[in-house]
């Protein structure tokens, strides 16, 4: 589907929460799923009307009941009249646990968590003789401390081990291994600023409190403590801080930022229709305030995250919720009354640490601790450990990043979820028997519209063949919520971000801009709608205001009751959820937007139940590199990764790239003005800052 603005500057938001929304389905009523109402003739074809977005707004909770539907084949095919044998088998396919719509009833799915078990005598015995012929840099000292750093960001994806940064599945997957690993003695962990969801660090903590489950030590290292990184170190066994630590345990805060008077002052009009009365991303570059909906929405996040934290502080520390927030209040500064409530184990440099673990393992002081790093130990295979999987696989994708259908011209190989090569991989595993179910693992904010249907699409067929689990992470909201419909089974974190089902649409008048600048353009056109996007020079006229508002509206329309249907809920009661509303995980759950809370371990255990795999029995460990025709294996779950990173050109690059004539002038304007926005095409976001 070709975008209609490609000649108008297009406004977008300062975060990466956005769902692009290219559509002109008439609003569909409350028919059977047999309708052709979903038929992708109505979703695909080119829209007379502006592009538009839905989208998440933040990065920023128990499981009521089981929901979902399952389209009838209509929902695939461009000839919703098609009664070809491949629409039979998958509307039976889709249908098999649905009649007429009907949802299921509800369902329990086990809970994922992690046991430890001790090794036999045979086992360890196979341990021992795997560590012998390991290449040396595997293997590992005997009594050693395995040592991690964990700050900065935290990728989603499975990076190889000559990537530079810390990568969550291999986190998870290490502190597995040194559970079950004879040579590892205990953990160390380094726990500085992060700059990563409540997603992940609540996955991070889980596998810390799993680890102390195999009876070894994990002591915690805060030079730099805020809440999260205070919130990893509550689950540890011990806690030390230098006598100069920075500790900002203060609380929590959201900032909203606006544009509305910057863009007043150089000339610039933004001309916004919005539908759902949570879609700030309007109010982020009209309003130079925050509105009251924003304010509720951003509150109750806000709530659900300082309301979480305060649970698990309190129930770490042995201490009660109002002594927490208490002195979170007095605004405690000095580490010596932080050690005086309990808050930390002790007051000491690194070194002293060190030797303090010397000390419990029996090492002399002349010697040195053996320890091995992050990196080191992530090239240590689960094969050497027994741990690895069984003859049953199950295919994990991984989409992380913001959405386009294609790779766009400015962008690198590795940006964003690009939707024509996952699909491709969707297709793989549909087509492949080797796996018995698969699991979209989504880190998402949300971008194209049409490329988020169009995953759709796929991830449905692929459930129509064996069962898909959708795992959320820290967001994956507007195009990542839009692809995890496609899953017969959600499961998100307590504190994922998602929902937001809403529009946002409008463009950007730069007529006073042009004239004070000196610059000016005409325009000479065919048809009575031909510069409702073309003409950035000038505001709507009342007929293109018209049209521009009824397609909002009619986007809008759409994506709400294509979400009642994927989820089984009456239209008026996923009008409740929608409204550009994003909700935390558990509040999600309550509303029927997600089935059960956990992490990947519990997607995981779900994918095994609808498999019908039994819980004790390992599956095959398998990833796909995204980027390649290669295919490698590797010692997580049965893995098809495909991750990518947002690269943003630079100011530079893109003058010295176009700016460098008067013809280009409009053009780089343009870019600038979507660079200061963060992402091409219009978008739908809230307008927040930082949580």
């Amino acid at each position: 589907m070709a975008k209609l603005l490609h000649s108008s500057p297009r406004f977008h938001t300062i975060h990466r929460h956005s769902f692009h929304l290219l559509s002109t389905l008439s609003p569909p009523p409350p028919l059977p799923l047999s309708s052709p109402i979903f038929s992708p003739s109505h979703f695909l074809s080119p829209p007379p009307s502006p592009s538009f977005s839905l989208s998440s707004s933040l990065r920023l909770a128990p499981i009521l009941r089981r929901r979902y539907f399952n389209f009838s084949t209509n929902a695939f095919d461009s000839d919703s009249n098609s009664d070809s044998n491949s629409k039979v088998k998958v509307e039976e396919k889709l249908d098999e646990d649905s009649v007429n719509g009907a949802p299921k009833s509800e369902e329990v799915f086990p809970s994922g968590e992690f046991e430890f078990k001790e090794f036999g005598a045979w086992k360890s015995f196979v341990v021992k003789c795997r560590m012998l012929i390991a290449f040396p840099w595997q293997r590992v000292k005997k009594n050693s401390v395995f040592t991690i750093k964990l700050r900065g960001q935290i990728s989603d994806q499975l990076k190889s081990r000559f990537s530079q940064g810390l990568s969550l599945p291999q986190i998870c997957e290490n502190f597995i291994k040194a559970a079950y690993d004879p040579r590892i003695s205990g953990v160390y962990l380094h726990i500085e600023s992060l700059n990563c969801g409540w997603g992940k660090v609540e996955e991070i903590r889980r596998h810390i409190l799993d680890f102390r489950k195999s009876g070894k030590f994990v002591v915690g290292y805060l030079p730099t403590c805020g809440e999260k990184e205070y919130y990893l170190a509550s689950a540890c066994e011990e806690v030390y801080a230098p006598p100069s630590a920075y500790f900002r345990l203060y609380g929590l805060t959201v900032q909203a930022s606006f544009l509305g008077g910057i863009f007043e002052k150089v000339g610039i009009e933004p001309q916004v229709e919005r539908i759902g009365k949570f879609k700030s991303a309007g109010d982020q570059l009209t309003r130079k305030s925050i509105s009251e909906e924003n304010r509720e929405m951003l509150t109750t996040l806000l709530d659900n995250i300082y309301g979480n934290w305060l649970d698990k502080i309190s129930a770490a520390k042995g201490k009660n919720k109002d002594d927490v927030e208490k002195f979170i209040n007095e605004g405690v500064y000095k580490i010596e009354r932080l050690k005086e409530e309990g808050w930390i184990t002790n007051i000491n440099y690194d070194d002293e640490v060190v030797s303090m673990l010397k000390e419990r393992l029996g090492i002399e002081k002349e010697k040195k601790l053996p320890m091995v790093d992050y990196r080191r130990y992530s090239g240590v295979k689960k094969w050497t450990l027994e741990l690895s999987g069984g003859k049953e696989r199950i295919a994990v994708i991984r989409a992380s990043g913001s959405i386009s259908r294609v790779r766009g011209p400015l962008s690198s190989s590795t940006s964003g979820i690009v939707a024509e090569q996952l699909i491709e991989k969707i297709r793989s595993v549909r087509e492949s028997k080797r796996y018995k179910a698969a699991i979209i693992r989504i880190d998402s904010p949300g971008g194209d519209a049409l490329a988020s249907d169009l995953m759709w699409r796929e991830i449905r067929l692929l459930a129509a063949e064996k069962p898909v689990i959708a795992s959320m992470g820290d967001v994956a909201a507007s195009g990542g919520y839009y692809m995890a419909m496609g899953a017969v089974t959600i499961v998100a974190e307590n504190l994922t971000l998602t929902g937001s089902i809403g529009v946002v649409t409008g463009k950007f008048n730069l007529g006073k801009l042009y004239e004070k600048i000196g610059f000016n353009k005409e325009i000479i056109s065919r048809g009575k709608f031909a510069e409702l996007t073309a003409a950035e020079q000038r505001s709507f006229r009342p007929e293109e205001a018209e049209l521009f508002a009824k397609s909002a509206q009619h986007a809008y329309t759409q994506f709400r009751d294509k979400a009642a249907y994927s989820r089984s809920m009456p239209v008026d009661k996923m009008e409740e959820n929608a409204q550009g509303r994003v909700w935390t995980g558990s509040d999600a759950a309550s509303r029927g937007l997600v089935d059960a809370l956990g992490g990947m371990g519990r997607a995981v255990a779900i994918a095994k139940q609808k498999a019908n795999i039994p819980q004790e029995q390992p599956v095959f460990p398998f990833y796909f590199m995204a980027h390649t025709s290669l295919m490698f294996g590797v010692n997580f779950t049965p893995t098809l990764s495909f991750y990518f990173v947002k690269t943003i050109p630079s100011l530079p690059e893109i003058l010295s790239g176009i700016g460098g004539t008067i013809v280009g002038v409009d053009r780089t304007l343009k870019i600038l003005l979507e660079e200061l926005t963060s992402m091409e095409g219009i978008q739908a976001r809230n307008g927040w800052d930082h949580l």
